[in-house]
């Protein structure tokens, strides 16, 4: 990879692949019907893709399940997995510049987030579960009488995986990397706002010598090709990350079908807490980033800011003072530190959002209107004094929009924190450990970040509690979403 992105025309990015791949095949929709894929910059048309539904998700299913119960995935020296694994993260790494540009053109995230923050965890995911493969252990049991018992962890077999448009790429990779490592066969459904880094992969896949059938990509869109996913008979397992409205009916249509076993990583509102005796530029910096970083566009976003009353004010004028550094235009300069929202349906999703919240009484500080007269680009956006019972409040907004609330004490903003529907996660701002430790308990959230924000590491399990989600991905919890126990015992 170059040591510095260069100024990148996106009208000279090669769009390579926008065929499903399907039994190692790169085929069209069964219908032949395909959907258009947009710059979120322009408005423009990228590509047409193909449009995958009921009819090509069975045959990606077809395919998976021949690939696990015939093909040599699953038989595999889980050695020999690891290194197809290892290929895959090397091949990627080669294509570095070529997938950031891709990513920014498709999804809209500033180049340099896209080089900065997307490859290297792709990668590094990757390289994580490709160790993985020869390390998934089963245990010897003493039991009662003269028999021997072990346990085996075998793969749960084929998995349908649905993925969100806001790290497309990495998304790909938190769900691919365990499902992999353990010997699974995958039928993949990507966003439909950002189908172009995932058929990409595939191609890389293909090269990096994971076999015809192992990975299948349907683009298409959730009503249809994601719904034909969560009620497929043959599919064993699925994975969602995306919207806890949308993984209720991921549930449902598991319950309805042959009960697959379901993992669902979801939405948040995550409280982000400053005390007055932290380091208060560092929480201005983090406050800020963990809210706006990907244009907001982040499921754990810190969107409710807590600040101790006795720093309020002051902190909210200096975090506005920040918002004017901010620098919204073209993804693809290397000035730039926030790109558009990913579509237009997001967009007017949030100005509703502001809207609201000035109806409702917030005090808006900053921002709060479209930049430019194309794209999908939105102010960073602040409001002060957000009432808990505010839409702004209670609802994830998915965009640049922070809610400011004054607290005064630990046991007020413990219990402010966890009144949501959500629990993904949280951040605590203090230079008294004792209080960073007592929060990190009583918040009821998946992670919780003492000083910091967004720090991640493909060691570090992630998912929510209460209804932003159900199970792990990363680490090596993430195992356990593809592969099923067995006991085994044998009388001596």
């Amino acid at each position: 990879m170059s040591a510095e992105p260069k100024l990148i025309n996106p009208s000279e990015i090669k769009i390579s692949q926008t065929k499903m791949l399907i039994d190692g095949k790169w085929v069209d929709s069964a219908s032949g019907k395909t959907f258009e894929t947009i710059n979120p910059a322009t408005g423009e048309v990228i590509a047409h893709v193909a449009e995958g539904d009921r009819e090509d998700v069975d045959r990606a299913v077809r395919a998976a399940r021949k690939a696990f119960e015939e093909g040599p995935w699953r038989k595999m020296s889980a050695r020999e997995r690891g290194r197809c694994l290892y290929r895959l993260a090397d091949l990627i790494e080669k294509h570095f510049d070529e997938l950031a540009a891709l990513e920014t053109l498709n999804n809209g995230k500033p180049i340099n987030e896209s080089r900065s923050a997307d490859l290297p965890l792709t990668i590094e995911c990757y390289r994580y579960y490709a160790g993985w493969a020869d390390k998934i252990e089963g245990k010897t049991i003493p039991i009662n009488g003269p028999f021997f018992t072990y346990t085996r962890h075998e793969p749960v077999g084929v998995v349908g995986q649905i993925i969100p448009w806001n790290f497309p790429l990495l998304m790909q990779a938190w769900k691919w990397g365990p499902a992999l490592a353990a010997g699974c066969t995958i039928v993949l459904k990507p966003a439909e706002q950002t189908p172009l880094t995932a058929l990409r992969v595939g191609e890389l896949a293909l090269e990096a010598g994971i076999p015809e059938g192992v990975v299948n990509i349907v683009p298409g869109f959730g009503e249809t090709a994601g719904a034909a996913v969560a009620e497929h008979m043959d599919i064993d397992k699925v994975a969602f990350t995306g919207s806890t409205e949308v993984g209720k009916l991921i549930m449902q249509a598991a319950g309805r079908s042959n009960l697959k076993r379901v993992t669902l990583e979801l939405g948040g509102k995550s409280p982000n807490i400053v005390f007055a005796d932290s380091d208060l530029d560092a929480a201005l910096e983090g406050a800020f980033q963990g809210l706006f970083f990907n244009q907001g566009q982040c499921c754990c976003a810190g969107s409710r800011l807590f600040v101790e009353k006795n720093v309020y004010d002051d902190f909210a004028q200096k975090l506005v003072e920040r918002s004017r550094k901010q620098v919204v235009g073209d993804p693809f300069d290397p000035k730039t530190t926030q790109g558009p929202q990913v579509s237009q349906e997001q967009f007017d999703k949030i100005m509703d959002y502001i809207r609201s919240g000035k109806e409702q009484g917030a005090k808006l500080l900053t921002g709060g209107n479209r930049v430019g007269s194309c794209g999908f680009f939105i102010e960073p956006t602040i409001f002060a004094d957000v009432g808990e019972d505010m839409k702004i409040a209670r609802e994830e907004i998915f965009g640049p929009v922070l809610s400011m609330i004054p607290f005064k004490d630990v046991d007020e903003v413990i219990a402010r924190g966890n009144r949501t529907m959500y629990g993904l996660a949280a951040a605590v701002w203090t230079k008294d450990i004792n209080k960073a430790h007592r929060l990190a308990a009583e918040l009821k959230a998946g992670t919780v970040w003492i000083n910091c924000y967004d720090v991640f590491d493909t060691a570090a399990p992630f998912g929510g509690f209460k209804m932003s989600g159900i199970g792990r991905e990363l680490g090596s919890y993430a195992l356990e979403n593809y592969t099923e126990v067995k006991t085994v015992t044998v009388a001596l």
